[in-house]
């Protein structure tokens, strides 16, 4: 598949994570594992569609400040309030520990997967 074709493919499925993130939020109740993991998965597949439509080589990873480093290093300008690391543990690890530490910032995560995602549209459009 040509880079353009799977970057358009990584970042229609982090709108789909993302679409799930809102439609969850709005109906309260969901455990924050459920919503951080949708939001995670929003932002790292949006960030890897940025990286693959630059020319990068996909890597397995949830690790999201590797790939805003990652994208710094192609020279990508992301957007100022695309401060995403935070996010980075609710790929798997909270996903399978009933104790986080700290609840979830709900309405952040959702501000955050939204403009990344909107972002990555836009950009590869």
């Amino acid at each position: 598949m040509p880079e353009n074709d799977f970057a358009r493919t990584l970042v229609r499925k982090a709108r789909e994570d993302l679409d799930a993130l809102v439609v969850l939020h709005q109906r309260g109740r969901i455990a924050d594992a459920i919503l951080g993991f949708h939001a995670q998965q929003a932002v790292e597949k949006a960030l890897k569609g940025l990286l693959v439509a630059r020319g990068w080589e996909l890597r397995r990873t949830h690790d999201l400040r590797f790939l805003v480093e990652q994208a710094a290093a192609l020279g990508l300008d992301l957007p100022d309030d695309l401060e995403v690391e935070w996010l980075t543990p609710w790929a798997t690890e909270l996903r399978y520990d009933e104790f986080a530490d700290d609840p979830l910032e709900r309405e952040r995560a959702v501000s955050v997967a939204t403009s990344a995602v909107e972002f990555a549209e836009h950009a590869i459009a």
